[in-house]
């Protein structure tokens, strides 16, 4: 394969996830990154604690990334061998909780929106 065709890798992630789940990890993946942009338009910054435990949160999610690698893959990590098979195992988890963080931060950001929690920014001189 000379040439990376996203129509393959299409194929692949079918194949590999079936179509339902797919089409809710794309979803999900959709949904989580408009629900950040729009947080971060709308508050105009990061709120540290809420990232801190996003983060928190976000290292059980690419825990849940690594079980479903192995899960639809027809290896485990005892068959990992060579570097870039340790290299796709960290970044399949480094995905899983960057992902994981940016969904748990615009929910908890949205739900102190709703609640009326907003810190304000603090301005200093």
């Amino acid at each position: 394969m000379q040439e990376l065709d996203p129509l393959v890798l299409l194929a692949v992630f079918r194949e590999m996830l079936g179509t339902p789940l797919l089409v809710l990890l794309a979803l999900l993946t959709m949904l989580g990154t408009l629900a950040f942009a729009l947080l971060l338009l709308r508050e105009r910054r990061l709120v540290a604690a809420r990232l801190v435990r996003s983060q928190a949160g976000g290292i059980f999610g690419g825990a849940l990334a690594l079980v479903l690698m192995a899960k639809v893959s027809s290896s485990g990590f005892t068959d990992a061998g060579g570097p870039a098979d340790w290299f796709l195992i960290g970044l399949v988890f480094g995905l899983g909780l960057i992902g994981t963080t940016i969904v748990l931060y615009s929910i908890a950001g949205w739900l102190a929106a709703a609640r009326g929690n907003r810190q304000e920014p603090v301005h200093e001189p």
